[in-house]
């Protein structure tokens, strides 16, 4: 068979040749569209499931929210694993699924169950979403939104309301998620005092807000020939509005909303506040991309439209990136490339100095780019993105095997051939006398690489693509083998008649024959030597370091800041300040840019409370560094600096790094121990064990125990005995507690924009726990008593 294949190709060289072209058209056609990213994407095939609570403690997230969803999701098909996170504000459950389920049906599933799950939720504790459609690597483009003149309220409304939607357009974005800001409200700051001279409730005032903010439709009626729609405007559209508002007369006189409070434009409760270079709190948006989309292609697009957006803003408005994931993956694909064309000349030149033959070196080495081509077109069919990990895995010594001992046996044979044997014959006859060998031998590489393809998991979504790229390369490199290369040599090598060996082919071969003499003479001493050296080996192997995967230089650093649990959101950005601009001040021509993420973003995609802080760290080309020389001498640097300031623990890692970190172990450091049990203060304190009995291994440094307690609270738990006493419900005291941080009325239309109208208290009256004690609610007898009559409050 393979002595047919090889007749055909020297018999057809012109349909080989085309073949060849054919094959370069395909490969250059599939390298443009194939996924170009810097790392494998691992994470594991989840839906997330987001509730956003507000005004919720963890305890009531975990009971009326987490535990619901959780129980919902039990028993789908392809199930893996369910995990719930609860905090202040914020439910997120994790449905993990089987890599082969399909996303678009595992969502569907979700979407399901979670219908079931709303039945189960209170009224009023949040609505469960699922997340967008993206990975943990899925963050490709960051910016932030700026202006000299304009406050954080209005940046945040731009970014909501004009840039989010346009970006949220373009193909291959799944979401744009805001970070910081203030989101725009409308409120209503009640007067307890003037709630008390009217005689008003809570609940009166939100029904006439509600009352007095609708449209209804009426239909149509006619007249004569004429349809006229009817049409009923009760919607507010100003401030003055929602201040005439009636809600009810007082001893005949109408007493309006203005009677009872002010009403302002605020902000809602925010989880999260974005600061860059020191120079105070500024509007961060986050592009997320589609799962299985071009990250490179899906930022170029993004910046271009960026650009039209930028035309249509204010002009005092700018936005301005901060990290470009493109930046990364250039840098990845020219270090491809300049591995490719550095290997493939060095190829060239070893093929010359030994072949002696530039045509036959030449046609050798073009088995490297044609067969990477091959490669490239059955990556793309198999959905396998290029990255340092599948493109940088290829080695061209490989490739080149089969060809350069068929080239090289095959002018052999055509420089001693007989005078009436023709070129063809002699190719012919040379491929056939080393077509099993090369068969074997690539075939047995190829055999090697097949135990990687049954790995699973994070392991499998790593290393599968990197093997089965090698595969590829090696099996095209086969077929070119035996099919392009005997054709290429009956054009170009036909005229060989004389065998030439290169001198320093001469020098290899006299210095190898004798030792070749020797060893043969004794086999059994190097039989012994290559068993000692083989045992010296594997003792060995335990001493050596080991990594899952190699560091990937990022070009940035990102700092995992932890404070203590209770510390506001205003105080942490207010530090986070100050320390960018010590970084910056410190290391002016190594550092570009800092940029701080506290807390959470609007899409909670990663859960962190106020006390912790993504702090970015983005580095300047290192030709121009002068204070420092290395990465490694940067991070001490740092380290000295951040250590003057106080009550901060922080780890260093890379944006990437620290992403692929949390997917394999869910937390953001290289290394985790896990303790399991029911009761979290036993569990807090065998954390506190372990930690203390690791710290002191070498090379270990930045151990700590996660936090699980410590959030300052002020409990106000209802007393049912002096609730029956006044005749006033649990549900009449827990709208006011709800009201200290605002109970949405209803909602103002301006345009096509939507905002919030809340009924709060003036902060007067919830500074602390003694005015909050003295707020009042009206008894169904019309006495006033005072909420520390109700109930129990305690800090």
């Amino acid at each position: 068979m393979l002595q047919a294949l090889i007749k055909f190709c020297l018999s057809q060289r012109i349909l080989v040749l085309a073949g060849a072209a054919m094959l370069v058209v395909a490969g250059i056609w599939s390298a443009m569209r194939l996924p170009i990213d810097a790392v494998p994407d691992i994470t594991n095939n989840q839906v997330q499931i987001n509730t956003s609570v507000p005004a919720l403690s963890p305890p009531e997230v975990e009971k009326w929210i987490t535990t619901p969803i959780e129980v919902a999701m039990a028993g789908l098909p392809g199930l893996m694993e369910v995990r719930g996170i609860s905090k202040f504000g914020l439910s997120q459950v994790t449905v993990v699924f089987e890599d082969g389920v399909n996303i678009y049906f595992a969502r569907q599933l979700v979407q399901e169950r979670l219908q079931q799950a709303r039945e189960e939720i209170p009224n009023g504790s949040g609505i469960p979403e699922m997340g967008p459609i993206s990975t943990g690597l899925g963050e490709i483009f960051q910016y932030t939104v700026e202006s000299p003149r304009r406050d954080l309220t209005d940046l945040r409304t731009l970014q909501d309301w004009v840039i989010k939607p346009q970006l949220r357009t373009v193909p291959g974005v799944a979401e744009v998620n805001s970070f910081g800001g203030l989101e725009k409200q409308y409120e209503l700051a009640l007067n307890p005092e003037s709630m008390m001279k009217y005689g008003l409730t809570l609940r009166e005032v939100l029904n006439a807000l509600s009352e007095g903010n609708v449209n209804k439709g009426g239909g149509y009626i006619l007249k004569g020939s004429e349809q006229y729609v009817v049409r009923g405007q009760g919607q507010i559209e100003n401030m003055d509005q929602i201040s005439g508002i009636t809600v009810k007369s007082h001893d005949g006189v109408p007493v309006r909303i203005r009677d009872l409070g002010a009403v302002r434009v605020g902000a809602a409760i925010r989880q999260g506040a974005v600061s860059k270079d020191g120079k105070g709190e500024v509007m961060a948006g986050i592009v997320m991309m589609r799962m299985g989309a071009n990250s490179r292609q899906v930022v170029q697009d993004v910046k271009r439209r960026i650009a039209e957006i930028a035309r249509t803003l204010p002009e005092d408005v700018r936005i301005r990136p901060y990290y470009d994931r493109t930046e990364l993956v250039d840098r990845t694909i020219r270090t491809v490339r300049n591995n490719l064309l550095e290997g493939a000349l060095l190829v060239v030149v070893v093929l010359l100095l030994f072949l002696g033959n530039i045509r036959a070196a030449l046609i050798v080495a073009l088995t490297i780019p044609l067969s990477m081509l091959f490669a490239v077109s059955l990556m793309l069919k198999a959905g396998i993105a290029g990255s340092l990990m599948s493109l940088g895995a290829v080695d061209f010594g490989l490739l080149v095997d089969g060809s350069v001992v068929l080239v090289e046996n095959s002018l052999r044979h055509l420089a001693r051939r007989r005078k009436d044997e023709s070129a063809v014959s002699g190719i012919l006859s040379s491929c056939m006398e080393v077509g099993r060998p090369i068969l074997f031998g690539v075939g047995i590489i190829i055999i090697v690489y097949l135990p990687i393809l049954t790995l699973e998991g994070v392991e499998g979504k790593l290393f599968r693509p990197m093997s089965l790229t090698v595969i590829f390369a090696l099996v095209g490199s086969l077929i070119l083998t035996f099919t392009l290369i005997p054709a290429l040599m009956s054009v170009f090598l036909r005229g060989v008649t004389a065998e030439r060996e290169t001198r320093l082919f001469r020098f290899f071969r006299d210095r190898y024959s004798p030792l070749l003499d020797l060893c043969l003479r004794r086999k059994k001493s190097v039989l012994a030597g290559a068993g000692l050296a083989v045992l010296a080996t594997l003792c060995a192997l335990p001493f050596l370091g080991s990594e899952f995967i190699p560091k990937l230089d990022e070009n940035a650093f990102t700092l995992e800041m932890r404070r203590s649990p209770g510390v506001s959101l205003d105080e942490a950005a207010r530090l986070n300040g100050m320390m960018e601009k010590r970084v910056l001040e410190t290391f002016p021509d190594e550092v570009s840019a800092v940029v701080s993420l506290c807390g959470r973003p609007d899409i909670a995609t990663d859960p962190m409370p106020p006390s912790s802080t993504d702090f970015m760290i983005y580095l300047k080309p290192k030709k121009g560094w002068k204070k420092v020389h290395s990465r490694g001498e940067l991070i001490q640097a740092l380290d000295l600096e951040l250590k003057k300031f106080l009550g901060v623990s922080y780890e260093f890692s890379q944006p990437i790094e620290m992403r692929m970190n949390e997917l394999i172990a869910g937390v953001r450091s290289d290394l985790a121990i896990k303790i399991f049990g029911d009761d979290m203060d036993v569990l807090a304190e065998k954390a506190g064990e372990t930690v203390r009995a690791v710290s002191g291994f070498a090379g270990a440094k930045g151990f700590r125990a996660q936090q699980v307690g410590g959030l300052p609270m002020l409990q106000i738990k209802t007393d049912p005995v002096k609730l029956g006493r006044y005749g006033i419900s649990a549900g009449e005291v827990m709208e006011t507690v709800e009201a200290l941080a605002g109970v949405e009325a209803t909602r103002i239309q301006e345009g096509q924009r939507r905002f919030g109208l809340v009924v709060t208290f003036p902060e007067g009256f919830k500074k602390d726990k003694e005015a909050i004690s003295r707020l009042v609610l009206r008894a169904p007898a019309g006495e006033w008593v005072p909420l520390e009559a109700l109930c129990e409050i305690k800090e």
